[in-house]
This record gives C-alpha cells, sequence and structure tokens, in this order.
C-alpha cells in the first residue's frame, strides 16, 4: 500500500510515507513550529518516497487526544490534502498509536497508553494485543497522574513519566509516542476493518472540553493544600 501518516498531538510531529514495502520518516520539534512545517515536509517526504498525493491508498492522521492546536493542525492539513487529492482519510486514536509504538520498542501486549494533557493531568487508555490487532478496554479517559490506575501485569507507555513519574502507580514503564511509524502499522488491520472515511472525516478527538483555566480556577487551584 502507498500511505501518508501523520501525527502532531505531541511535542513531537512525526511524518511517514509507505510505498510498498519502503517507509521513510521524518520527525521535528513539535507545538507552533508543526503548523508552518508540516507541509513542506510532508512534500519533501513523498519526493523522496517517489510518490504524488492522487497515488496514495489513504492519509492516516492522529486524532487525539492530544493538543488542542496539535489535533486542529492534523485534522486541517489531512483535510486539505485529502480533498485535493481525492483519497480517503483513516483516523485513528493517538493512545493506541502509543501502545503500538510501545510494543514495537519493548514487545509488551498489554499496555496502559498515556499522553500528557497538561494542566496536571495525564490521557488514558488501556490496549491489549491478541497476536493480530489492538483491543481497547474500556474508553479514553481523563485523570490526575496519581489515580491512573494499572491492572498487574501490564505496562505503562507515553510520554509522562519525566513530568509525572513520581506520582504515577509503580511497574514496568515505556518511553513511547503516537509514531508516524505506528500509525503505518496499524492502518492495514484498520483500514480492512471499513475504518477509512472521506476527507471531511478528519475530524479531532476532544476528551477535554475546557482549553485552559479562568484567572479564578487557577487561584483556586493554587490555594488548595497539596495532596
Amino acid at each position: 500500500m502507498n500511505l501518508l501518516a501523520l501525527d502532531t498531538s505531541t511535542e513531537v510531529f512525526a511524518i511517514a510515507v509507505q510505498r510498498g514495502g519502503e517507509v521513510f520518516r521524518h520527525e521535528a520539534p513539535g507545538g507552533a513550529q508543526a503548523s508552518a512545517a508540516l507541509i513542506p515536509a510532508i512534500q519533501r517526504l513523498l519526493a523522496q518516497a517517489g510518490l504524488t498525493l492522487p497515488e496514495l491508498d489513504a492519509i492516516v492522521f492522529g486524532r487525539g487526544p492530544g493538543s488542542f492546536t496539535g489535533l486542529r493542525t492534523a485534522c486541517s492539513v489531512t483535510q486539505g490534502l485529502a480533498f485535493g487529492a481525492n483519497v480517503p482519510v483513516l483516523p485513528v486514536e493517538t493512545l493506541l498509536a502509543v501502545a503500538e509504538d510501545a510494543r514495537a520498542r519493548a514487545g509488551v501486549t498489554r499496555v496502559v497508553a498515556l499522553l500528557d494533557a497538561r494542566m496536571d493531568e495525564v490521557y488514558v487508555a488501556a490496549y491489549e494485543w491478541d497476536g493480530r490487532v489492538w483491543h481497547r478496554d474500556g474508553g479514553i479517559a481523563l485523570h490526575a497522574p496519581q489515580t491512573v490506575a494499572v491492572p498487574p501485569g501490564w505496562a505503562m507507555a507515553g510520554n509522562v513519566f519525566t513530568p509525572y513519574g513520581g506520582r504515577l502507580p509503580p511497574g514496568p514503564r515505556v518511553d513511547a509516542l503516537p509514531s508516524a511509524t505506528a500509525l503505518l502499522r496499524l492502518a492495514p488491520a484498520l483500514l480492512g476493518a471499513g475504518e477509512a472515511v472521506a476527507a471531511d472525516g478528519a475530524l479531532p478527538l476532544y476528551i477535554r472540553d475546557k482549553v485552559a483555566q479562568t484567572t479564578a480556577e487557577r487561584a483556586a487551584a493554587r490555594a488548595m493544600p497539596s495532596q
């Protein structure tokens, strides 16, 4: 398959292009730089792979949860490219991509995937690998780090261990991100399951309703006693 995969949900923006059995990848700092750098980087990577947008079978993107700005960037770029090239899009949960990245890095098959949600919270979802595909156990949630539950025998994976490691439960830990190469590995099974949608279906998955606290809310949080 010919696929373009991209994720801008974290502090790293990741792109990968698959042409048949070859994979071409690019990673760079995310945040404010991602919106300006993403399309030129995609164009360069497609050229390196010898592909044009209409030759793609699908554009795969991390739909969230994650950075609000990053998710909007991924969705708008994916929509624009897919509309112009008339190719379908494949939205993928970023936490699922974290689980797949951890499997590739450390061989773990039962993963509590975690992404930094800022504001002293983390996005959480649990996934189990059956040897062929991943299955999510329960929903996607937003938790304070100290309230994350990890079943015995499961590993934690994500980008949360530096800011919140001391407040998370004990257990195996794997540094992992929703990498573009993880998205590519997930794509065949998801496409086979009919998960691809038209370009206007490139929509973000938001778990938190509010982007920021008000001044009063921040003051109230500072006044609360430490746990």
